[in-house]
């Protein structure tokens, strides 16, 4: 089954918890503290597979999560790590941050390999928090969440020339003919339903053309088969439009063309500006060499390759005609460095890095550092409660809410906790 887009939902390991422990020996009852720190939760690691064609492996697995790490011990002995979650991807796979639309990674080189969530690092044991000032610490830390996204997972086949064109112009075909690949041919439409890859060999090099099905009018809005693969255009250097010049199905050479060229326009600026030619196909019908007349008068500037894939005519000058023009064309970048999330700098001098609302007269309050720091204070231990107040009251979050109209003995809440707002 041919996968080639998927949504999923990945959850990094959350770190082990640090642990609270004293020593306690015979010759020193009294010892300080000895608790050590927890491990690191898993990374979600997506790695290239050049074996992989499809991304139907991660169709019956939408949920990914990491393992915890091992919790830390007294004795000051520390939890160990737990093992990366790595999930293989074929080559030419894009990972997306589904919220934002942002690239993480456009996944090209085999056994390329991306963390797309970060494991949580692990509690720090009470030893962790000893200072001179405070020799010995009653509490620790849970381990830090690990990161949880949603992600969108596309696949783009890797190809040097992308055969595109109606049903019915002989794509298929032509790509049985100059390669070895075997697709699927009927006197149908829409035989193809999946791009087929061929390796065309010539004058000692070679190059990988492919195949791309589901074209119609409409395509780039969703009509037929046509946006599912216009993607696995994307990434090929040439289009190389192959059209039914003998207008085998009475249709009209010059407006097919047109049809699939507003399509490629439309889908994408990069697609449309791809070098292009135009392969005039079953040379051999009747209709062919008036048709083609008219195409050329039309369509002067373009470079026209005859061909009959039925009877083997041209295409040995065709394929020598491909490797010229891939020869000297230029690979460029499928995404430009705005598109990826890297590039994106978020600047916070001027906002707090939470919000406070108030909903029914319960003031709610939302930070990804708040809730962090909630979730790993271990609010069984009163000096981890404490503490927890004093880096809230270091954020100005007592004095925000008491702008906000707070009053003491009101409720507060951070995520499905609520407290009193008190001294």
């Amino acid at each position: 089954m041919f996968v080639d887009n998927i949504e999923i939902k990945v959850i990094a390991g959350k770190g082990g918890d640090g642990c609270t422990s004293f020593r306690r020996e015979k010759s020193e009852p009294l010892g300080g503290p000895d608790g050590g720190n927890g491990g690191r939760g898993s990374d979600i690691i997506f790695k290239v597979d050049k074996g992989l064609k499809t991304l139907v492996d991660l169709r019956y697995n939408k949920l990914i999560k990491g393992a915890k790490g091992t919790n830390g011990k007294g004795s000051n002995k520390n939890g160990a790590a737990a093992d990366d979650v790595i999930i293989k991807v074929p080559q030419g796979t894009t990972i997306t941050d589904a919220d934002t639309g942002l690239v993480l990674v456009d996944l090209t080189e085999d056994n390329q390999q991306f963390i797309v969530a970060h494991g949580g690092r692990g509690g720090r044991g009470n030893k962790a928090f000893a200072t001179q000032n405070e020799p010995a610490p009653k509490f620790s830390e849970y381990g830090e969440p690990g990161e949880e996204r949603i992600l969108k997972c596309e696949l783009k086949v890797l190809a040097d020339g992308g055969l595109i064109g109606l049903p019915s112009v002989g794509k298929s075909t032509i790509l049985a003919c100059v390669s070895a690949a075997s697709p699927k041919i009927a006197a149908y439409h829409f035989t193809t339903l999946s791009p087929n890859l061929g390796v065309v060999k010539v004058h000692g090099k070679s190059f990988v053309l492919a195949d791309l099905p589901g074209l119609i009018e409409g395509a780039s809005s969703g009509a037929g088969l046509g946006k599912d693969f216009l993607r696995h255009a994307m990434r090929t250097k040439i289009l190389a439009h192959v059209i039914d010049m003998g207008s085998f199905e009475g249709r009209d050479p010059i407006n097919d063309y047109e049809v699939i060229r507003r399509e490629i326009e439309s889908y994408d600026d990069k697609l449309a500006s791809k070098p292009e030619i135009i392969i005039a196909n079953k040379m051999d019908l009747e209709n062919a060499s008036e048709n083609l007349k008219k195409f050329k008068k039309k369509y002067s500037d373009k470079t026209i390759i005859e061909i009959s894939a039925a009877t083997n005519q041209g295409l040995d000058n065709l394929v020598i005609k491909l490797a010229e023009l891939l020869e000297n064309v230029q690979d460029t970048a499928l995404y430009d460095e705005k598109d990826y999330e890297s590039y994106i700098v978020y600047k916070f001098q001027n906002d707090k890095p939470y919000t406070i609302t108030n909903d029914n007269g319960i003031w709610i309050l939302k930070g990804a550092e708040i809730e962090k720091l909630f979730r790993m204070t271990k609010f069984t231990e009163d000096e981890a409660v404490l503490r927890f107040a004093r880096k809230l009251r270091g954020m100005g979050v007592e004095e925000e809410l008491e702008k906000a109209g707070a009053k003491r003995g009101d409720e507060v809440q951070i995520l499905d906790y609520i407290f009193e707002f008190k001294e």
